[in-house]
């Protein structure tokens, strides 16, 4: 009976803010049906994002500053040599190792064309990290080669180190081809050589982690770390861009509670938070689009 009570509270304050921020809108000259919001450009669907959604998502940030919350850690973590399909065209440091399914999935194509180009020896030497292993590497390595518990990017299970069976990845031609072209898969080099003043961590030519397209694309073009993207979408507010024939609409948005946002309608939405105080929606044609 508990429980039933602690839901309608729940519902009944979700219900509240929605109404507050209608009328809002009702006053700046929108109207809003039936939870659609009609505009001068057509109709579209409201959609409440949870604020909690902040803290989950492919394009968090993590580091000194922003730890790790638990909701933000990938659902669909999976022990890599568990899955033939997934360990297709590279070996494994460790068969222990683990990696969001989605994530690997991704690797995988990124390894096969790699391969067609010369790059065919890549190894995978770390992937997610539970806490508890975080805080053992931590113990072993100490502050100048490993970060505490619940601030590294391994926590996320969306990072992984990537090596080469041959040579050291600053000189392998997998380093090199992925620093060409991992962009194009979802993935970026998380930490160049030329931002260690950003990103406070030291040149990691094999750290690379998944953030998904059109962002990656964005990043590279504009030369941006993860904390500089973040930042121009939320100086930018909203952009539009065609990556591969889609065209993204990308939208920073400020959260204060649960808030209500129209989405277009016959478009795949996805969102993802910042880890401070944002999330990130972009939308695209479903029928086309590759943003994952």
């Amino acid at each position: 009976m508990k429980k039933w009570l602690l839901l309608i509270v729940i519902a009944g304050l979700i219900g509240y803010e929605w109404l507050e921020r209608s009328k809002e809108n009702v006053s700046n000259g929108l109207k809003i049906e039936h939870g659609q919001l009609i505009t001068d450009q057509g109709t579209k669907d409201l959609t409440i994002i949870p604020k909690a959604q902040i803290y989950q998502g492919n394009l968090l940030l993590v580091n000194k500053d922003y730890p790790v919350h638990d909701s933000g850690v990938s659902k669909d973590i999976v022990t890599l040599a568990d899955h033939d399909e997934l360990i297709r065209g590279y070996a494994l440091m460790d068969n222990k190792t683990m990696l969001s399914k989605a994530v690997a999935e991704k690797f995988v194509e990124m390894v096969q064309a790699a391969s067609g180009a010369g790059a065919h020896s890549f190894l995978i030497s770390s992937g997610y990290r539970s806490n508890e292993k975080q805080q053992q590497l931590y113990e072993e390595k100490g502050s100048d080669y490993a970060l505490p518990p619940g601030y590294s990017e391994h926590n996320l299970g969306l990072s992984l180190d990537i090596g080469s069976s041959q040579m050291a990845m600053s000189h392998a031609p997998e380093g090199q081809w992925l620093r060409d072209n991992a962009w194009d898969y979802g993935f970026i080099l998380r930490y160049p050589e030329d931002k260690t003043a950003i990103t406070g961590i030291q040149y990691e030519p094999w750290h690379f982690r998944y953030v998904g397209l059109p962002h990656s694309i964005i990043m590279r073009e504009k030369n941006f770390t993860l904390e500089e993207y973040l930042e121009f979408l939320k100086e930018q507010q909203a952009i539009s861009v065609t990556v591969k024939g889609t065209e993204y609409h990308i939208s920073y948005i400020e959260m204060n509670g649960n808030t209500p946002v129209p989405a277009p309608k016959e478009k795949h939405v996805e969102f993802s938070g910042d880890n401070k105080s944002g999330v990130i929606m972009t939308t695209y044609s479903a029928e086309n689009g590759d943003a994952q």
